[in-house]
């Protein structure tokens, strides 16, 4: 299964901003020009800035950067930061008073995790500042993912989550998926087996035991999987908010269950090649969001920690 980032994507950086002790940290995508963006929010509980801006009836629809943070609503903070490093560079949307770039965020919780700190607009000036290519971006237990768990409706299965990443090519282009995966839900697949002296059956469906007992033992309210789709071929708005769209199917495919009432979940769709698609051009290009997703959240859960730092 293909991880990580085998091409770069022109104009396209990233970089986070880590706290191993408090566990927590936000995760930065800078691009140099205006990137043509969509968002599709399927959880219940998100927490997110600026993302009215992307919808298809919205006057700027084009992004500075777009940041993943944890910290839950405090972290959003941290896009402060990075709006003021790109005012430092003269880069946003062109009002009289100068430029004001557009930063669309979104939050993990993970006050419960380490300790309850979440970063700051210094922090997110901190992950623009390391920022880099694509194919550099470390992964696993870092960034936004520092706090990151998964499988929180069986706490006796509940494993460390992370930052994933991964690519779907093909000969003029590619999808890119950098996923934050902080599930309520099991990630089916994932080759992590319980500690020994764990008694639990890991192949019923945790959905049908909530069905029958009419509870859930797991946190509620602390859980969200954040994702980023980076399209490298021609694509315009539609064609954005689709794959978006079939990022979510490839989250539910993975996750279960996913977009509960208790997650945030949310896809943003970006792409710096604008132009207008083909009818199969546009299907290659959400099939390949769906299949990048599955692989970036299954890269999340399963990337040893030496991996992370």
């Amino acid at each position: 299964m293909p991880q990580g980032v085998t091409r770069d994507i022109d104009g396209v950086s990233a970089g986070h901003w880590t706290d191993a002790a408090a566990q927590t940290g936000c995760t930065v995508l800078l691009f140099d020009r205006p990137a043509l963006a969509a968002v599709d929010v399927r959880g219940a509980a998100p927490g997110t800035r600026e993302t009215d801006l992307l919808r298809a009836d919205r006057l700027v629809r084009r992004v500075d950067a777009l940041l993943l943070t944890g910290g839950s609503a405090f972290g959003l903070a941290a896009a402060d930061g990075v709006a003021r490093f790109l005012t430092e560079r003269g880069r946003g949307f062109a009002t009289p008073a100068g430029p004001v770039p557009i930063v669309p965020a979104a939050v993990i919780y993970d006050l419960a995790v380490g300790s309850a700190t979440a970063p700051t607009a210094a922090d997110g000036y901190a992950a623009c500042q390391a920022a880099g290519p694509l194919s550099a971006l470390s992964r696993g237990h870092v960034g936004a993912g520092s706090g990151a768990t998964a499988g929180k409706i069986r706490p006796e299965l509940t494993q460390p989550g992370g930052v994933g990443v991964s690519q779907v090519s093909w000969e003029d282009g590619s999808v890119t998926a950098v996923v934050v995966v902080n599930a309520f839900g099991e990630i089916v697949g994932s080759p992590l087996m319980p500690p020994p002296g764990r008694d639990v059956e890991q192949t019923t469906d945790p959905r049908l035991d909530v069905i029958a007992s009419g509870g859930v033992r797991g946190t509620l309210g602390a859980t969200t999987t954040l994702g980023i789709i980076l399209v490298d071929a021609p694509s315009d708005h539609a064609t954005l908010t689709r794959s978006a769209a079939a990022a979510h199917d490839g989250f539910a495919r993975v996750i279960r269950p996913c977009h509960t009432l208790f997650d945030g979940d949310l896809v943003f769709a970006a792409t710096m090649r604008e132009g207008s698609p083909t009818t199969t051009a546009s299907l290659r290009i959400s099939l390949a969001a769906e299949v990048a997703v599955e692989q970036a959240i299954l890269d999340a859960v399963t990337l040893p920690t030496a991996e992370a730092t």
